[in-house]
């Protein structure tokens, strides 16, 4: 059962809309796979944290591919 009608819903985020028209997050990010990464880290500490952990590996790896390279270790 939901919580609110898929009406509720269109009402609540067009209000979210108009007091916040363009949203920015305190995450920095390089495409969606960064973001991605950032949203699920920042579910465990604060957005500053996730920034200053993955600005040196965004700069390296920024995308899965470059991050499997990356190996294990």
């Amino acid at each position: 059962m939901d919580l609110l009608s898929q009406e509720e819903i269109t009402t609540v985020m067009e209000r979210f809309k108009l007091q916040n028209p363009k949203p920015k997050s305190e995450l920095v990010w390089k495409n969606p796979f960064t973001l991605l990464v950032s949203v699920v880290l920042s579910a465990q500490t604060t957005d500053k944290s996730v920034n200053k952990a993955t600005a040196p590996l965004y700069k390296i790896a920024d995308t899965p591919q470059k991050i499997l390279a990356l190996g294990e270790t």
